[in-house]
This record gives C-alpha cells, structure tokens and sequence, in this order.
C-alpha cells in the first residue's frame, strides 16, 4: 500500500544511509522499524524526563533578583557579556 508521511530531514538522511550501507531499501528499513516499534509492549505509565537539575536546590535562586526583562536582554541581546 503506498502512503505519505513527513519525517524529520536528519532522520531521512539516517534511514537512507542505514540502508544503503545495509544494501536495503528503504521502504525495507521503515517496515523494520514499524515493526520493531509495533512489538514492543505499550507502556501504561507516562514517560517522566529525569531529574537533571544542577546544584544544590536549597541554595538561594540566582536569577530571582532579574525580572523576565532583564533575563531576556541577558540571554538573547548580550551573548557572552557579563551579568550586570
């Protein structure tokens, strides 16, 4: 059966270089992969990101002292000059 899908351009270019070096196509290499993600059980509990805070969360916030205007000016007009 044909059909049209979008896919991620750096995730095309991956499927079609895995299957020139694999001497596959690449129609082959998406049926394996539905195939595979198809198989694998369903997960009843939702995906949780994991923890991956810095420091210590007890320590006082360095950013509470900047209101969202100062923060931005920081982050996105002055790369790579010193906090004020």
């Amino acid at each position: 059966m044909k059909t049209t899908i979008e896919i991620h351009d750096e995730l095309l270019i991956r499927a079609k270089r895995y299957a020139a070096q694999t001497g596959r196509t690449l129609r082959a290499v998406v049926e394996e992969g539905l195939r595979i993600a198809l198989a694998a059980p369903a997960s009843s509990e939702p995906y949780r990101l994991p923890d991956l805070s810095v420091g210590d969360p007890t320590d006082d916030d360095p950013l509470e002292a900047y209101s969202w205007q100062d923060l931005s000016e920081i982050i996105y007009e002055h790369p790579g000059d010193p906090e004020p």
